[in-house]
């Protein structure tokens, strides 16, 4: 059995951690860092297989070492696609991508060709229009892309848009460990899941506080006391453009608030995997969501945009806050996002990646929007109602797509007597309207008040 003294940076072995069900559990992890504190030494693990977010300090006691692998000696730093991979002696990590193919012995329809409805054992209840031949994940519950990537799912290289921008080649020992171990902001305290490029003599405190209406961090609670004295906001710098109830947004000019956006996007990154801070915010637009109290209007979550898009993206970012997850918030963001293109008269999308949660929430949009449009449309003189995928985009304002990948997706699309049809079963039926039932929270375009602009006329924004 090895000793704890040889444990080094790239060994793996079984550590002990508790499930979701609260159950011990040990999974295979890879050290990352070794330290020591009063002579006591403490492990940074990455758990193989497991969202980085799980990543943690562990005790010796917790390590299997009868079961430890020792990184194998190499010559020189692995390379991936000719950039940077993993430390020397790192075992290389290959993301798996599974995809299912349809058939494309199937004749392509027209996106603009109509489809009716086909009744299948009286449960069937809509038809449109698909696209076989095009991939799509067979299981989205763990990964972070979408369907809308290259067709192995890695970018040839990274693009800088995005007020956090992709980029897989940038994976070292720094960023691959968090380096805050807590944020007070108003009456939360949060546990980042990422690495984020606070500054360094920022990264040893045990709190990080924060101003909820600023953003602006301190390294004490004197410094924020000191701050709120100074601070005048009591919401997001910029415009509100919609409210309704408690529920506010507020759009924010990444160059007119820079040092807000700026902050907003360092404590984003404490929270979004697969992104490296980008500091130029001049070409973005930030639209952050409050909930309103006596106090003022706390940050529930936001997404950025950029002005001027080539590839039709209505969302660069996008982030619920801890907190406010799994409350409906992260779909009404999604909502508002689209809402804006309705404004706009353009179909979006979300720049890739998606996070895993990011994933999730968007396929679970599309899917309730879509069947809601298949199930409200009535026929005509008897007739099975008909719609194009085109019409879907342009009622949803949702990309083409997104449309047809989300349709494949839910497995809905079928051939029959020489066109293309959706069949909407019961239980496809009972599902949509159990989860509408608990979508408390909607966008309502009344209380909308947002006026685009042409941002290619405006010079340098």
């Amino acid at each position: 059995m090895a000793e704890v003294g040889e444990i080094i940076e790239g060994c793996r072995l079984p550590v002990l951690r508790r499930n979701q069900d609260n159950e011990d559990e040990w999974p295979l992890a890879e050290i990352l860092s070794v330290k020591d504190i009063s002579g006591r030494k403490l492990f940074y693990v990455h758990y193989i297989d497991f969202n980085k977010r799980l990543d943690e300090w562990v005790t010796q006691e917790r390590l299997d070492l009868k079961k430890i692998q020792f990184p194998k000696k190499e010559a020189k730093t692995p390379t991936k696609n000719g950039l940077p991979g993993s430390r020397p002696g790192s075992p290389e990590r290959e993301v798996k991508r599974k995809v299912e193919v349809v058939s494309p012995a199937t004749p392509v329809p027209s996106e603009t060709a109509p489809a009716s409805v086909f009744p299948q054992n009286g449960s069937a209840r809509r038809a449109v229009a698909a696209q076989p031949g095009r991939k799509r994940k067979s299981n989205c519950l763990g990964t972070d892309e979408d369907s809308q990537d290259s067709s192995d799912g890695i970018p040839s290289a990274p693009r800088m848009t995005g007020s956090l921008v992709s980029d897989r080649s940038h994976d070292d020992i720094v960023t691959r460990m968090k380096n805050i171990e807590c944020i007070e902001l108003g009456r939360h305290r949060l546990k980042p899941w990422y690495f984020s490029p606070y500054p360094q003599e920022l990264t040893t405190l045990p709190v990080l506080y924060l101003c909820e209406f600023c953003l602006k961090y301190g390294r004490s609670l004197k410094c924020l006391q000191r701050h709120l004295t100074k601070c005048d906001l009591r919401h997001p710098p910029g415009n509100e453009i919609y409210r309704k109830g408690t529920i506010s947004f507020f759009e924010i000019d990444g160059r007119k608030n820079k040092s807000y956006s700026q902050n907003l996007c360092l404590l984003a990154k404490c929270f979004l995997d697969h992104k490296t801070l980008y500091y130029d915010t001049d070409p973005f637009l930030f639209y952050v969501m409050t909930e309103y109290d006596c106090k003022g209007f706390h940050i529930v979550g936001y997404f950025s945009k950029e002005k001027e898009s080539t590839e039709d993206y209505n969302v660069a970012c996008i982030l619920t806050l801890p907190p406010y997850q799994r409350r409906g918030y992260g779909k009404l963001l999604i909502e508002f996002s689209y809402e804006l293109s309705k404004v706009e008269g353009k179909t979006g999308t979300p720049e890739k990646p998606l996070s895993d949660l990011g994933l999730l929430s968007y396929r679970s949009y599309w899917s309730q929007t879509i069947l809601e449009i298949l199930m409200g449309l009535k026929s005509e003189s008897g007739e099975r109602p008909q719609i194009t995928i085109n019409e879907i985009s342009e009622i949803t304002s949702i990309k083409k797509e997104d449309v047809i990948s989300t349709l494949q997706y839910l497995n809905l699309i079928n051939y029959y007597k020489g066109q293309y049809i959706l069949t909407l079963s019961e239980d496809i039926v009972d599902g949509h309207e159990r989860a509408m039932l608990k979508r408390l929270l909607r966008i309502d375009s009344k209380c909308l008040h947002f006026t685009p602009k042409d941002w290619s006329k405006r010079g340098k924004w």
